[in-house]
């Protein structure tokens, strides 16, 4: 869904900036207009970064991709999977005192990220018993 915003919001920035009514009749100047393109860019370009978080395990770890940035982690790294009352998303706690956060998993997904969440925690409880 966010994919298909970012191309919406893409759009329609770009359209507004072409449509919108010249120096003559009172309205914008081209900077104005390039500049209605760009905020369009941008949003497109933030939808599209968040259409990308994901958490992806696999047999060695998993691979967190966050709004900035992606790092594959491997199970035996992490210390404990934390989803506190309050917090936005689920944090991986790693055996050198780094906390990392896992935007894939959200509150406000509402009671199914409770779910993920203890799935998680399940991948990384069964990897210490491999």
């Amino acid at each position: 869904m966010a994919m298909v915003m970012a191309g919406v919001s893409l759009v329609l920035f770009v359209v507004l900036a072409v449509l919108v009514s010249g120096v003559d009749e009172g309205g914008w100047v081209v900077a104005d207009r390039v500049m209605m393109a760009v905020i369009g860019v941008g949003l497109a370009l933030v939808l599209w970064r968040w259409a990308a978080i994901r958490a992806v395990p696999d047999d060695s770890g998993i691979t967190v991709q966050n709004l900035i940035g992606q790092r594959h982690i491997r199970w035996d790294e992490i210390r404990d999977v934390t989803f506190d009352e309050g917090d936005p998303w689920v944090s991986l706690h790693l055996n050198d005192t780094e906390t990392v956060a896992v935007m894939a998993i959200q509150r406000a997904d509402g009671p199914s990220s409770r779910g993920e969440a203890e799935r998680l925690a399940h991948l990384v409880a069964d990897s210490r018993r491999s």
